[in-house]
């Protein structure tokens, strides 16, 4: 897998992991709901703040890990991509719908701004599909790994923007769908699984295959 596919997968791979319905989209669409859309905005910064500041550990440890024996850092790509399919295990097999979104309080567009960095980085998952999925596409023979990390973080913040601006934008609407019909956020969970399963897969042979820190 080249600079360019690895790329690609890990912005497929972010994109569905935003899509499926979650907490952030929850609290995203209450904030804009009960105050308006910059209130929603407020809030999808806090969170791409907090997303921005997973890439960072990222890359940190992604940094650790080159440091490591080649086969001590084959290790952690294996047991990456098995975590990855856990993942895709998982959201296959999950039935991901959406009862009821809340009303966020009344309050400043900075404090929801404050909570959605805090609500992101307290989330312990994230850290563990950083661990696992950033030593897939981050490698020495990429290239420096400070400017994969910036480029992963640029797909991140753009993915983020755009999934919650867009949904922000239409809360309203954005809660109709995801309440109103949850046979499709079931299948887009399902769908998100499928692909993780595939990533699983290519990070397992690159880890079984590799001889060196390529």
């Amino acid at each position: 897998m080249d600079y360019a596919q690895a790329l690609w997968l890990y912005t497929l791979l972010v994109f569905g992991i935003i899509a499926v319905p979650g907490m952030d989209m929850a609290y995203v669409i209450a904030n804009a709901i009960t105050g308006g859309r910059q209130m929603g905005m407020a809030a999808i910064a806090g969170i791409m703040l907090g997303g921005a500041i997973h890439t960072l550990f990222g890359a940190l440890a992604v940094g650790a890990f080159t440091q490591l024996p080649a086969l001590v850092f084959q290790s952690m790509i294996l047991i990456g991509a098995a975590y990855m399919a856990w993942i895709g295990f998982t959201l296959l097999r999950s039935a991901i719908s959406v009862d009821a979104i809340g009303s966020a309080s009344l309050r400043t567009r900075s404090s929801a701004f404050c909570q959605g960095t805090i609500t992101c980085l307290l989330n312990p998952k994230a850290y563990l599909f950083v661990l696992a999925v950033f030593p897939q596409f981050m490698r020495p023979g990429f290239g420096p790994l400070w400017s994969q990390a910036l480029v992963l973080a640029t797909i991140t913040l753009l993915m983020q923007a755009l999934i919650y601006g867009a949904l922000a934008l239409a809360a309203g609407r954005s809660r109709d769908a995801l309440i109103g019909n949850p046979t499709a956020t079931i299948w887009i969970g399902r769908s998100v699984g499928a692909l993780f399963l595939l990533a699983a897969l290519i990070a397992a042979w690159h880890g079984i295959t590799m001889t060196a820190f390529t």
